[in-house]
């Protein structure tokens, strides 16, 4: 299999501060800084995919404003093709609070004009969407649209893959046209009620998956102890890749499931496409910020090559 990576999903401009601690409620502290980037998780992804070398195609939807403006800018720089309407509705944007001292984050979205997306937004590209390789998507955009991207992607013969991001009740159906889904433990213990804390309780979640309905295997991220590859016949644990100090852990999720795509539209094995994720995201957590923290081909080979 060779082809293209769609990727239908949310952009918003990140706005990152970065501060020893949340605040209290009522309450005001200085931060140490603050930053202004390009983000959403399917944006972050298309970004990954086609840095890692995938023609990539992104599905979504985006205000005629400052924020759409430095989105089309980003995947331009990163070789990701949009398919997007632009429409009179501001653009989405996402608040990232990174704790100083450990680099992890906290966030909320607001989804802007990509919360607009509509089943009818998807089959405007159902052209790109049914003649991929590859499809992605997540559940930042709303739950209708998403179905129906995977619903074209499964007609046209595409490797569906659902990041089921943020954690949501998935409508009936749904599981069924997924090849992959690539939960992180706490999106994985939400999908099932089973809590992750090991290889053998991610087991048993990849297990409940299959058995509602997954096609082919559950991918469980959990960060520093890498990533589970479960599937009916398959259960590998796939190491974290470290590369170099953590600066924090903002898209690290979604520089996996870029590279985990890219690799499969290449016709990868999936245990091989879910280790060059793993390197991608090992990568992507040595740098600041999500889309901009994504590494190039030669950087993730590299990698790969001293394993």
């Amino acid at each position: 299999m060779s082809g293209h990576v769609a990727i239908l999903g949310v952009f918003v401009a990140d706005t990152t501060y970065r501060a020893e601690r949340q605040p209290r409620m009522g309450e005001t502290i200085l931060g140490r800084s603050f930053a202004l980037g390009p983000g959403g998780k399917g944006s972050n992804q298309s970004v990954a995919a086609a840095r890692a070398g995938a023609e990539t195609h992104f599905v979504s939807r985006i205000g005629r404003d400052t924020f759409g403006d430095m989105a089309m800018r980003i995947w331009e720089e990163a070789g990701v093709t949009p398919a997007v309407s632009r429409v009179d509705e501001a653009t989405g944007a996402a608040f990232i609070f990174v704790e100083a001292s450990s680099g992890d984050n906290a966030i909320i979205i607001a989804p802007g004009a990509a919360g607009g997306l509509s089943p009818a937004d998807v089959e405007a590209q159902a052209k790109v969407i049914g003649g991929a390789a590859v499809f992605v998507t997540q559940l930042e955009q709303p739950m209708d649209a998403a179905m129906r991207g995977l619903e074209l992607a499964r007609a046209g013969g595409a490797v569906t893959i659902l990041n089921p991001a943020p954690a949501a009740e998935l409508p009936d159906g749904m599981l069924a046209l997924c090849d992959y889904v690539t939960p992180n433990e706490s999106e994985a213990e939400a999908l099932t009620g089973i809590a992750i804390r090991d290889q053998a309780s991610a087991r048993a979640a990849g297990d409940a998956l299959l058995a509602a309905g997954l096609r082919r295997a559950a991918i469980v991220t959990m960060g520093g102890q890498g990533v589970l590859y479960h599937s009916g016949t398959r259960s590998v644990a796939i190491p974290a890749i470290e590369v170099g100090p953590l600066v924090e852990t903002t898209g690290a999720g979604d520089a996996f499931n870029g590279g985990f795509a890219a690799a499969l539209a290449e016709g990868r094995d999936p245990v091989e496409a879910a280790r060059f994720g793993c390197a991608v995201a090992g990568l992507s957590v040595t740098r600041p910020g999500a889309a901009a923290s994504m590494p190039i081909r030669a950087e993730i080979d590299a990698v790969l090559s001293r394993l």
